[in-house]
């Protein structure tokens, strides 16, 4: 090392040659930075290796400086690390309980199909049984007969008895004298009327499925009178739930049986929303109300495609003249043995039932009639052999056909034929000629109705 002596004057110390100087010394001169000069001999020290002192404090402080700056980066680099590594365990301990949870998860829904596969054996299990119990019913001497119109019902006595005389056809004998109604002593088949009359008596409802959703509450189920191509026949069931702001799918059944079974063979989708419960099926097309209007449409079920629409002159919707149930039953749409029907009231009838006969392809009103019923006063509206007929209550259990009004003569009577309302909520009534029966939707409940006509008599106006 070399030791540094800083001079202010010349006479404070004996300078040694510079021969010497040369050897062992250095002289150096320099102004500080107040101006004065300053003179630094430097000697090499002949017994220290290293010194100590103030002249290596800067540069000592510099470097310490240097290294605590480093130490600091150092630290952060490393706090750094043990940061990501606990991040990273962080994030493996998270997948580890989502992997867990959702193995959870696994196992409870497979618990769960399980539970339902014991359950849905448990019910097909029971269905069996009823099943059976059911058919056993129907084999009981006594318990039940096929009229002539093809339902079954319990023969009773008037005293309300049932009697089982061992022999089929004595049991039906015996049937056809028990005390009844006059309308309903001579069935339909015994007379050998078949042809268009007038509306004599209604059976009581034979209930064919329950609808299973609150959609269900109110709906129209049809079968069509006169099918059209070898796709459908007259034994095809079509249902439509009508609760819901788009109501367009159209189920198909092969039959009434695979109707009660609840699984339909085919779903339709109709290309325009359907209102409320007036739709009819005829001649291979369902007619209905497009939704808050009063245009009528015309969907072709074999091409499964819109084949006409049609305003309805003048004709209230959407509330402005339903049946006194509601619903936004404006617009009812019958069939009948002489065509195609509209069933609805306008301004100018002032809530009057107005009656058009409409073509089947183009949905032109050809003919219409205006009578005196009120068309709100009444629950529901039907069409047998160019009449309209009215329900009075669509909620009390035993209410009556109270009103007929004969298009061919253009008067209305009243009249007071029974009918049930079985279930309390009757939202749709509609006619079938082929199968001569009514078809209705009472509360969540698609029944039918067996019906007998008679000749035809005179009556007056009402």
């Amino acid at each position: 090392m070399w030791l540094k002596v800083s001079l202010l004057c010349l006479s404070c110390l004996t300078l040694p040659s510079r021969s010497q100087a040369q050897d062992r010394a250095s002289l150096r001169r320099s102004n500080d930075h107040a101006g004065r000069c300053h003179y630094t001999f430097t000697v090499a020290s002949p017994e220290e290796s290293s010194c100590s002192g103030s002249s290596m404090k800067p540069e000592m402080d510099g470097v310490s400086s240097r290294l605590t700056m480093l130490e600091a980066l150092v630290s952060r680099l490393i706090a750094g690390g043990d940061g990501g590594s606990r991040t990273r365990a962080n994030d493996e301990e998270g997948l580890q309980e989502a992997s867990s949870q959702e193995t959870r998860e696994r196992n409870q829904l497979q618990q769960d199909k399980e539970r339902l596969n014991g359950q849905v054996q448990e019910l097909q299990r029971r269905l069996a049984e009823l099943s059976q119990e059911a058919e056993s019913l129907r084999q009981r001497p006594c318990q039940e007969t096929h009229t002539s119109g093809g339902t079954e019902r319990e023969n009773k006595s008037a005293s309300g008895r049932a009697y089982d005389f061992g022999n089929d056809a004595y049991q039906e004998m015996k049937a056809e004298v028990t005390e009844v109604a006059a309308s309903r002593l001579i069935p339909e088949g015994n007379h050998n009327f078949t042809g268009c009359g007038e509306l004599q008596s209604v059976g009581d409802p034979v209930m064919h499925r329950k609808a299973d959703s609150i959609t269900g509450k109110y709906g129209v189920w049809l079968q069509d009178p006169e099918p059209q191509g070898p796709e459908y026949t007259n034994q095809t069931v079509w249902r439509i739930d009508t609760v819901g702001k788009d109501v367009r799918q159209l189920f198909a059944y092969e039959d009434i049986d695979q109707l009660s079974q609840g699984f339909p063979m085919k779903v339709l989708v109709l290309p325009e929303p359907m209102e409320s419960t007036g739709a009819t099926i005829y001649r291979g097309s369902l007619y209905y109300q497009r939704k808050r209007s009063r245009t009528l449409i015309r969907y072709d079920l074999t091409s499964e495609s819109l084949a006409s629409r049609r305003e309805l002159p003048h004709a209230g919707f959407h509330g402005q003249h339903p049946y006194s149930w509601g619903g936004y039953t404006d617009i009812d749409l019958a069939a009948d043995e002489q065509g195609l029907w509209a069933i609805y009231s306008t301004s100018q009838a002032k809530g009057a039932i107005v009656i058009s006969q409409l073509d089947p392809k183009s949905l032109e009103a050809k003919r219409s009639w205006e009578t005196n019923i009120r068309k709100n006063t009444v629950a529901n509206a039907f069409m047998v052999c160019g009449r309209l007929y009215t329900v009075a209550s669509y909620t009390a259990p035993n209410t009556t056909i109270n009103h007929v009004f004969d298009t061919a003569t253009s008067v209305g009577q009243a009249v007071a034929v029974p009918f049930r309302n079985k279930y309390r909520y009757n939202s749709m009534v509609d006619y079938n000629y082929a199968q001569r029966k009514l078809y209705a939707w009472d509360n969540f409940h698609m029944v039918t109705y067996d019906i007998r006509l008679g000749r035809v008599a005179s009556h007056g106006s009402s």
